[in-house]
């Protein structure tokens, strides 16, 4: 069981600290598969895991100077809105639609991230993009709160930080670098995962040793994540991971239909 939580946390940090989004992927099948928590309790969970790891990589961008406070303001707090709301909404739904969920959030994010070419940006994002150089006069707040809203439902549901749909999001809709938005996505993770654990704690049975044990090895990863991550091509990394989310998908998908 120790092997299980060393290898399942050192993957949850290093997938944060490297691409700003994935831990919680790796972090809900690690608890229901191999250490064999129910499965509303390993969603809870998750969220906690991946809250206090997001926080500390966060931080560490910010001090890089890769976190956009104006936009993690913005999408994270909506964000949490729609992750609490999401979360108290999982409690009623049977698993094996959250599960069937996953999995084909999963399937979508895996083909994005191998999207040759990114689509046309946005009149938002261009804004974002002008912020970015410093005229933030037009700032796209009701553009970027709406898809903030909408990722945190999916996250808070599913029971994930949903940094894998939020990088994407930043960087097409919001016109942030790829740099900057494995920052920022750290940032709103660690927001939205925080307010999905509420809406969990309480309601299901929460192993916290365990919990606190399998946090401790991801935070550590997540150091170890995100000075790999300043030296690997990103296209490279997002086509990786892309094979990655398409092929545990497709074992859920197996496991929760079947």
């Amino acid at each position: 069981m120790i092997m299980f939580v060393l290898i399942a946390g050192a993957a949850t940090g290093l997938l944060l600290g490297i691409m700003g989004s994935g831990g919680a992927i790796v972090t809900v099948q690690a608890l229901l598969y191999l250490l064999h928590v129910e499965p509303k309790s390993a969603i809870a969970m998750s969220l906690g895991i991946v809250a206090v790891t997001a926080t500390i990589s966060a931080l560490q961008a910010w001090r890089q100077g890769n976190v956009n406070l104006r936009v993690t303001a913005t999408f994270g707090i909506f964000g949490a809105f729609g992750t609490y709301a999401g979360a108290r909404l999982g409690l009623i739904l049977p698993v094996v639609v959250q599960l069937t969920l996953f999995a084909l959030v999963m399937y979508a994010a895996a083909w994005r991230m191998w999207q040759a070419q990114p689509p046309r940006r946005s009149v938002g994002a261009m804004a974002v993009g002008e912020c970015e150089s410093g005229d933030c006069s037009n700032f796209p707040y009701v553009h970027i709160a709406r898809h903030g809203l909408a990722v945190g439902i999916l996250a808070g549901v599913v029971g994930v930080g949903g940094g894998f749909l939020i990088v994407p999001a930043l960087v097409l809709l919001s016109g942030l670098s790829m740099k900057r938005a494995v920052g920022t996505s750290l940032s709103v993770v660690a927001f939205q995962s925080t307010a999905g654990f509420a809406g969990y704690a309480g309601a299901v049975p929460i192993d916290y040793p365990l919990m606190a044990g399998f946090t401790g090895v991801a935070v550590a990863a997540s150091f170890v994540g995100a000075h790999l991550g300043q030296r690997i091509q990103q296209h490279r990394l997002k086509r990786g991971f892309g094979v990655f989310l398409a092929l545990v998908a497709s074992y859920i998908l197996s496991k929760s239909l079947l």
